[in-house]
């Protein structure tokens, strides 16, 4: 069964006179102009107006109005070309990405934007806009830089056009707010073991497949049984952020192996189509509640962490911060940076060589109870299955041996 189709009202606000609708007809985004209020145009006038819109949808009897053609000087107005570049990549893009792109367009661009023509988009225009988000105080700096972001892909295709004859208004550092870059929380591995320990049973193989297969939440709990080989100490990625990081294939540490069949064994169900990571009630694991077990597991982990004299876990940490943890640990170990790039399914290996020089020289600088933490997570961290006695099955988890052969892969 179809949802009905729904809209908004947009208010004339700034260059917008008219009151105008916004919604979506046969599998497009439409915007339709009402009226000024000088011609007695009000909200209750609108709301009535777009009900009747909205019924003649449903009904498959409304026609959009006929549209001018695009002048080649660029006369096109921005809502108009905004529609049709959505509907043109709108079957590329990742549902969520469309959203956020309808999101930007609908609340923030067009209502400003959108009745000027292409060529009538000026930096000064670009500026007037962020002064004017900045003003209202809604929008977080780096919200408003994806908004102008969007902006200038789509006036970069208006050029490639030929619709606009200079240079993109909305490129470049000065159009962008400065937004202060935000400070990065992480587990560190002398923390890990304490932080697993610390949780209980439902959120203790999260953390551990977060940390030991560094995969983002999102990824992690879409994991099905069948995506998991603990024989061969291997897991799929079936769904992920990027390209790199699609249907990818994590090498699993022993401790996790461990953990994941510790929990497989606890688990009455464990069919091929089950989910690995579920709640009490049995059911998949959900972001909001590994948030907030996990801020207990961190409060319990630092009771015991503060008798060691470590320094405490911030209660800032998320799930997304175990995948710095994930980085730190296969580069303490010797890992080849590009490896854990691929590992993570990151596209780019610049945050892995960062994290690498840090963590490679991090543990000749701790303390012994530190440096004894930090080695126990290394040794729960290494490739392959742990035997009864604590040590790799393999020759190659001698952490000495790994530090001086790094694996690699291209």
């Amino acid at each position: 069964m179809s949802r009905k189709p729904t809209g908004q009202i947009i208010e004339p606000r700034g260059k917008q006179r008219s009151w105008a609708l916004r919604f979506s007809a046969y599998g497009k985004r439409q915007f339709l102009t009402l009226g000024t209020p000088e011609e007695g145009w009000t909200r209750k006038r609108a709301e009535k107006e777009l009900g009747h819109v909205l019924a003649d949808v449903e009904r498959g009897t409304w026609k959009p109005p006929q549209r001018r053609a695009p002048a080649p000087s660029g006369l096109e107005s921005l809502d108009e070309f905004a529609a049709d570049w959505l509907a043109g990549r709108r079957y590329e893009l990742r549902p969520r990405t469309v959203d956020d792109y309808e999101w930007a367009l609908d609340y923030h661009l067009l209502p400003f934007f959108g009745e000027l023509t292409l060529d009538e988009i000026t930096v000064i225009e670009v500026d007037r806009y962020k002064a004017r988000k900045l003003r209202e105080g809604r929008l977080g700096g780096a919200q408003i830089n994806k908004t102008l972001k969007l902006l200038a892909q789509i006036l970069d295709v208006a050029i490639e056009y030929e619709l606009i004859e200079r240079a993109n208004p909305a490129r470049g550092r000065r159009r962008r707010v400065k937004v202060e870059k935000p400070q990065r929380t992480w587990v560190e591995p002398e923390q890990l073991m304490a932080l697993i320990e610390a949780s209980d049973t439902y959120l203790r193989p999260v953390v551990a497949t977060l940390a030991g297969a560094g995969l983002r939440i999102g990824e992690a709990l879409a994991l099905d049984w069948k995506d998991v080989n603990l024989a061969v100490g291997t897991l799929r990625v079936g769904h992920a952020k990027t390209e790199a990081g699609t249907y990818r294939e994590v090498d699993l540490p022993g401790g996790l192996i461990e953990a994941l069949s510790e929990w497989k064994a606890y688990r009455s169900r464990s069919g091929a189509k089950d989910p690995v990571l579920v709640t009490r009630r049995g059911r998949r694991q959900t972001v909001t509640n590994v948030d907030h077990r996990l801020k207990t597991a961190i409060r319990r982990a630092n009771e015991r962490l503060e008798k060691d004299d470590i320094e405490p876990i911030s209660l800032r940490v998320s799930p997304h911060s175990l995948r710095r943890t994930y980085a730190s640990l296969r580069a303490a170990l010797g890992d080849d940076p590009v490896y854990i790039a691929s590992q993570l399914g990151h596209e780019d290996p610049a945050f892995t060589f960062r994290v690498y020089q840090r963590a490679a020289k991090r543990r000749q600088r701790l303390s012994d109870a530190y440096r004894q933490a930090f080695d126990r997570a290394l040794d729960w961290a290494v490739i392959g299955r742990i035997d009864d006695s604590g040590a790799p099955d393999d020759a190659s988890g001698d952490r000495k041996e790994r530090q001086e052969t790094p694996r690699l892969q291209g």
